[in-house]
């Protein structure tokens, strides 16, 4: 290989290697921007490892072209023919890669979002069909430390068996002072039965949005049976109705994740 085609294709990995960068970056921005999570932990690892990659063949290249010094000379004695309809061409397969990046990217965040609420639906129906006299102890609410208390151990027993179980809270319908409020009851409760002070609804209120709050009035007071699921930056959340014999409950599953479910 003589000091022209060295040159040469030390120009076309210096070019390869600028491309890849482009994509990287980005690729790089739209999954910071808009939060997507696509693949998973060794994955999305070994992508943004790979731009140390990238930069070692543009350092490379660039080395090899100082140190030949040969472009100018490579040029100055290239007869090859320019074909700037093929070049069109190239040109436009390089800008069609972008959008192709872009439907990658969101369409597997999308598949992440998606599988992530089949495994929250599965969780929710485990609650209710695995054990059917704990799901009978969370629908029939009356605010009591022992409700609290058998509540919060049932749900520490659920999160305890499976690691990748995501967090739960028990939502039901109440009233403080004559007006509706809505309370919230997780794995966590310090108190005990013995204790002479009982605990009060207000360490319990559950803080909504307005949407979160027209859902929940669709389940409390008109008997929607509708599933409400959300994902967002990472964050997935998940509100399940359960009712029987006329008494009603909301499992409200929530699960931050740093990478996606794509991938080996």
């Amino acid at each position: 290989m003589n000091a022209k085609q060295i040159v040469r294709l030390s120009n076309i990995i210096g070019i390869i290697s600028i491309m890849l960068l482009v994509y990287w970056v980005f690729t790089f921005i739209l999954i910071q921007v808009f939060g997507l999570k696509v693949f998973r932990e060794n994955m999305t690892e070994s992508f943004y490892l790979s731009v140390l990659g990238i930069l070692a063949l543009m350092a490379g290249s660039l080395i090899i072209n100082i140190m030949f010094n040969l472009t100018r000379i490579a040029e100055k004695h290239n007869l090859d023919v320019v074909n700037s309809k093929s070049n069109r061409w190239r040109i436009m397969t390089l800008i069609l890669i972008f959008p192709l990046i872009a439907i990658i990217l969101f369409g597997g965040d999308y598949l992440t979002a998606a599988k992530k609420e089949k495994l929250m639906i599965k969780s929710a129906e485990s609650i209710i069909a695995v054990n059917k006299a704990n799901s009978d102890k969370l629908v029939n609410y009356n605010f009591s430390e022992k409700y609290i208390k058998e509540t919060a151990d049932i749900l520490e027993i659920l999160s305890g068996t499976d690691k990748n179980f995501p967090s739960v809270t028990v939502i039901v319908k109440d009233s403080i002072k004559g007006s509706p409020v809505y309370l919230g009851f997780d794995d966590y409760y310090e108190g005990d039965l013995k204790d002479t002070i009982q605990p009060q609804k207000n360490r319990f209120l559950y803080k909504t949005t307005k949407e979160e709050r027209d859902y929940l009035e669709n389940v409390f007071e008109k008997n929607s049976n509708e599933l409400r699921y959300s994902n967002y930056n990472g964050r997935y959340e998940l509100f399940y109705p359960y009712r029987k014999n006329g008494k009603k409950i909301v499992l409200y599953f929530s699960d931050t994740q740093r990478y996606g479910k794509l991938g080996s």
